[in-house]
């Protein structure tokens, strides 16, 4: 019970426009294989990139997750067909410095750096760097790094006004990933991977209008696939 409670906890910072369709045509069939939705983005890279970041309710994501994840989607895809071009779509992981968008991130990652902005501004500004203190409410709690002084140093950011949230990859954040046991034994080999950048591990599926081809052994760990939409 606990976990499917997990499972549908809303999300906070969702997306707009044409990012929005997609996440809505496929985050109940993500949530129905026992995963939660993190992210959708759709960007201008490689033509047209379609971006799905989903992790299980404990924060892990593997290789083959994403996979099982990229063969649940890509039907609906095709049928919905909320993009109207040839596009490639990727499965991924958060990673280690991860986008927080549940009330239960804002608890879960509570002494970690964040980067948090604002969708309208609060005090003049859009854009606060800090530790993470935690909820109080339906306000965040942070500890800013930029004041001097220590009566103006904490701050209460609106929950549904954050545009977009996530934590900063330092030592102690790793160490915490390690000490929690996400991606077991995997994390320091990701690292090397993906150059300390904290990204998360990804499975990468191409699609196109042009003829079908196949290949495999990516050196990222990741597979990839051409094939007709």
């Amino acid at each position: 019970m606990e976990e499917a409670a997990e499972i549908a906890e809303p999300r906070l910072v969702a997306e707009t426009g044409l990012a929005a369709r997609v996440a809505t045509v496929i985050e109940p069939s993500i949530r129905a294989a026992g995963f939660r939705l993190v992210r959708v983005k759709v960007t201008g890279e490689a033509g047209c990139t379609v971006q799905i970041m989903a992790e299980r309710p404990d924060g892990s994501m593997s290789v083959e997750d994403c996979e099982e994840v990229s063969r649940l989607v890509s039907p609906i895809l095709d049928v919905e067909d909320p993009i109207e071009r040839a596009y490639r779509l990727e499965i991924s992981s958060p990673g280690i410095d991860r986008p927080l968008v549940r009330r239960s991130d804002f608890t879960r990652w509570a002494g970690h750096k964040t980067r948090i902005e604002l969708a309208l501004p609060l005090a003049g500004r859009k854009r606060f760097n800090g530790t993470l203190l935690g909820l109080q409410g339906d306000e965040v709690r942070l500890r800013r790094l930029d004041e001097a002084e220590a009566d103006e140093a904490e701050v209460l950011l609106p929950l549904l006004e954050i545009a977009e949230a996530r934590l900063v990859l330092t030592d102690e954040l790793i160490r915490e990933a390690l000490r929690r046991g996400k991606r077991a034994g995997r994390v320091e080999e990701e690292l090397h991977r993906q150059g300390s950048s904290g990204q998360g591990d990804t499975a990468a599926f191409a699609k196109s209008r042009g003829p079908a081809r196949a290949s495999r052994g990516h050196p990222q760990n990741s597979q990839r696939m051409m094939r007709h939409q």
